[in-house]
């Protein structure tokens, strides 16, 4: 699933590329659920005119604010992408939506498996929902004490709070995989266990994953495409993501893979020391 890196990417490429563009229609809608209950001709007679004022990211959302006040809303969950194109081209077998620019260009919205949803949602709509999620991890305000104060009280274990949007929003199976490895906690240790020395480590650690997966243009393992449809480089980065039985590059154990909280974790036996 794209996670912040993949979606930060997607962003920062479609911004110059739609800021101040009008949507001329909506050319291909196959697939109705990708568009959270509007049927396709209802959806393409909304958006058809409208001036877009941007693109934005909240979480592992994409949001594009129309002239109207409506925000397109998109998710991409597990495959999805976005990609815009200068000039028209046919849709894939797994393009579900073609939005069509006055300029000439296409924004391709594409899923294999079909989980993606893209909403139109007014500003009320938009508020209450972001409301409901965690404070962003990389932003200079969100300092090691606003961190502490997130955690501060919880006493889940490590890998299923930190993929719960409600407490820090943005992270996902890679990245988390990878700050505890890199902070060298266990991905079952309880959260009430970390003293302060731990804590600090893992929020060093959390914005530096995240901070080197921007910097890559984001992970691609199967799906993911930036907006002009090129795969990301921070694959080659990972030392416990997806490394089941490769050496741990620190002291050179075997990663193991475990199940935790319903997700496949990666982690180094020796140096994530387990709990207790």
């Amino acid at each position: 699933m794209p996670e912040l890196p993949e979606v930060e990417t997607i962003v920062r490429g479609l911004r110059p590329l739609l800021t101040g563009r009008t949507i001329r229609g909506v050319s291909h809608a196959d697939w109705p659920a990708t568009l959270a209950g509007y049927p396709p001709a209802a959806f393409a007679a909304i958006v058809t005119g409208e001036p877009i004022l941007g693109v934005e990211r909240r979480a592992k959302y994409i949001l594009i604010p129309l002239g109207s006040g409506r925000v397109l809303t998109i998710h991409l969950r597990m495959t999805g992408s976005l990609v815009h194109h200068a000039a028209p081209i046919a849709p894939s077998k797994a393009t579900r939506l073609v939005v069509d620019l006055a300029d000439g260009g296409q924004v391709h919205f594409t899923d294999a498996r079909k989980f993606g949803r893209v909403r139109l949602l007014d500003p009320a709509a938009v508020a209450v929902f972001l409301d409901s999620l965690g404070p962003e991890p990389l932003p200079d305000d969100f300092t090691l004490d606003r961190f502490r104060a997130r955690l501060q009280g919880r006493r889940g274990l490590l890998k299923p709070t930190l993929l719960d949007q409600r407490v820090l929003a943005g992270l996902g199976n890679i990245y988390v995989d990878e700050a505890l490895y890199r902070s060298r906690l266990h991905p079952q240790r309880s959260v009430a266990t970390l003293d302060a020395g731990d804590t600090a480590r893992l929020y060093e650690a959390i914005r530096a994953v995240l901070a080197q997966g921007i910097a890559n243009h984001g992970t691609t393992i199967s799906d993911y495409r930036d907006a002009r449809g090129e795969a990301g480089s921070n694959q080659r980065q990972l030392h416990a993501y997806g490394q089941t039985d490769q050496p741990c590059g620190r002291c050179g154990t075997p990663i193991a893979r475990i199940v935790v909280g319903g997700r496949g974790t990666h982690f180094c036996p020796q140096c994530q020391v387990p709990p207790d």
